[in-house]
């Protein structure tokens, strides 16, 4: 049993680690999708987008047989923190 748990604990770990790097590869890209608004003068939220995105991560989620609520709320704390540095980026850009 120790070892199972061992084993299952060390996946977890490796999970946690990949979605660490994951999301700030995607942090990454929206900083840079952020300072294009701002250079750009558009509104640092998409209200139509994250909508659709927020589906497409239900729909995605129901296929792999896991909770849609969960991953809303999930991606709903991703995109307001996005949202945050792209007002950020905006402010910066004397916008």
């Amino acid at each position: 049993m120790d070892d199972q748990l061992s084993r299952y604990r060390q996946s977890i770990d490796n999970i946690d680690a990949a979605l660490v790097y994951m999301l700030a590869e995607r942090f990454k890209v929206t900083k840079a999708v952020g300072e294009l608004k701002a250079k750009g003068g558009l509104p640092p939220a998409d209200p139509a987008r994250e909508e659709r995105q927020i589906e497409r991560l239900r729909t995605l989620a129901r296929d792999a047989d896991f909770d849609p609520e969960f991953s809303e709320k999930f991606l709903r704390f991703i995109i307001d923190e996005v949202i945050r540095h792209h007002e950020q980026a905006k402010r910066e850009n004397g916008a």
